[in-house]
């Protein structure tokens, strides 16, 4: 069982600073030297780009559903059981619209690619947002573990195909009213008729589509011709959520290679392993910040 430990301990902002500012310098220059860097990035990365799921963002997008529903955020709000469909995709309409078709407020991501651009690198995410592609990542290096708000899937599912979405999402998102989109515009599977819903890890019916096990399979492949070199796992922003698709092998991949270095850089869940502490660098920061030094 692995004991959790930060590395920054001083209660003191300026002694903080000084510790930020050398750690940075030493993921610097182990990025320098790696012979590969394995990004493993969670919602955290997402919210740093200005993705977040409350506050103004929320009450701009979704005035009427709040005033309606007196819903909080817009992550609650998409479990609501709403009575038509036609309501519930005007709003899921207008939540991928801005997730998924519109670019972050902040050019995060982008600084995250000039930075690994030039390196051999790999992208294991459970963000399902698409922004690592919007910033120029090779999609033959990204597995994206959870789905993507650009894709539906049967809701039964009856078969393991995925659909874009977006040229419908984007009338749904033209064509509302009323908080309700046409009724001719509700996707329904083309194979046996039942409403489609989103391609996102929520239950078991989850589809992984063929894209799926090919980028399982790309990044089995990425670990296991690296194994035993100098690889830094460069986890950004991943919680307590699900550790077990990130954090957990990341530290354990490098509990396993004395070569291996994991970075983990979150604001305030900065923490690793005793068992591997002299070959981490954990930096309490926010994200976007701490990558703009990098």
């Amino acid at each position: 069982m692995y004991s959790k430990t930060g590395t920054m301990k001083s209660t003191s902002s300026y002694w903080n600073n000084i510790e930020i500012k050398r750690s940075i310098q030493k993921v610097k220059e182990k990025i320098e030297n790696a012979d590969a860097v394995i990004i493993g990035a969670g919602a955290g990365l997402s919210a740093s780009a200005g993705f977040t799921y409350s506050g103004k963002r929320f009450e701009d997008n979704f005035p009427d559903f709040i005033e309606k529903y007196g819903f909080k955020d817009m992550y609650s709000a998409g479990f609501y059981p709403y009575e038509t469909l036609e309501e519930h995709w005007a709003y899921w309409s207008r939540y991928i619209f801005i997730n998924r078709y519109q670019n972050a407020p902040k050019p995060v991501y982008n600084d995250l690619y000039s930075l690994v651009q030039n390196k051999n690198y790999f992208v294991l995410t459970t963000n399902v947002d698409h922004c690592f592609q919007k910033a120029g990542f090779d999609k033959h290096r990204l597995f994206y573990t959870q789905g993507d708000y650009g894709l539906w899937q049967c809701s039964v599912p009856c078969h393991n195909n995925t659909y874009d979405n977006g040229t419908v999402i984007k009338k749904m998102v033209a064509s509302q009213e009323n908080m309700h989109i046409p009724s001719s515009l509700i996707p329904r599977c083309p194979v046996c008729g039942a409403p489609m819903s989103m391609n996102l890890r929520a239950d078991n019916t989850f589809v992984e589509d063929n894209g799926w096990h090919v980028a399982a399979e790309r990044y089995k492949n990425f670990i296991h011709h690296h194994k035993g070199l100098k690889i830094l796992y460069l986890e950004l922003g991943v919680g307590s959520n699900t550790p077990g698709i990130i954090k957990y092998p990341f530290w354990q991949m490098t509990a396993e290679n004395p070569k291996a270095v994991y970075v983990c850089v979150n604001y305030g869940e900065a923490v690793c392993p005793r068992e591997i502490e002299k070959q981490s660098v954990c930096i309490n920061g926010d994200i976007g910040e701490i990558i703009n030094q990098l």
